[in-house]
């Protein structure tokens, strides 16, 4: 089983909206998969809760209480709590493949997550590449001062960065309606598809390499 963690102590920095968009990825190309929150709002179990039946099944986890051990899976994608830190932090991050940071533009996420992004570098798992880092912009639009900056920061923070996802209502459609951009019609998701492509080539890479 392959474990993908998204994280950020930020609340609000998009990890409800790439985890499960990740897990409607991994389920259109025919994975078992299990979507587990950990966050006290369950806002991904609520998103299952209201996915049509007719779509490729994704098991739900409550990842505070839950055990993986009875569920046969390929994949296991974790949106986990605001404030993930210390010892929570450790283990989750020795027990995921990949570890997926979003962020967004605001000078207030770039200085949240800056502490994080430390962290993780000391991380044993991520120094012995056990556990592979990667960052996803949020909302970001190329055209302002803020995703410049936003830039800039990626850049020096030590981890590649895999994509810019922008704000689009095709997002917001989607959590209403319990989707993910992979579950629509193709010619209405495009270009947000394309934003996706890195991240998906990057994930894709470390299954050919075995992680």
């Amino acid at each position: 089983m392959k474990t993908f963690l998204v994280a950020n102590p930020k609340g609000g920095s998009g990890k409800t909206t790439l985890a499960t968009n990740l897990a409607g990825y991994f389920a259109s190309r025919g994975r078992h998969v299990v979507l587990s929150d950990m966050d006290r709002q369950e806002s991904s179990l609520g998103w299952l809760e209201r996915r049509p039946s007719h779509l490729p099944l994704i098991h739900a986890l409550n990842g505070r209480s839950g055990h993986l051990s009875s569920l046969s899976a390929d994949i296991n994608v974790i949106d986990s709590p605001a404030g993930l830190r210390g010892d929570k932090l450790s283990d989750a991050v020795k027990a995921a493949d990949w570890v997926i940071v979003p962020m967004q533009s605001s000078s207030f996420d770039i200085n949240a997550t800056q502490d994080f992004l430390e962290v993780l570098k000391e991380e044993k798992a991520v120094r012995k590449e056990r556990t592979f880092v990667a960052m996803v912009g949020m909302r970001v639009n190329a055209r302002t001062k803020a995703a410049i900056n936003l830039e800039d920061y990626l850049a020096q923070s030590g981890f590649p960065v895999m994509g810019h996802l922008r704000s689009a209502q095709a997002y917001v459609h989607a959590a209403e309606a319990g989707l993910s951009l992979f579950d629509m019609s193709p010619s209405r998701v495009k270009q947000d598809i394309q934003q996706w492509s890195n991240l998906l080539q990057w994930i894709r890479a470390g299954e050919n390499k075995g992680v």
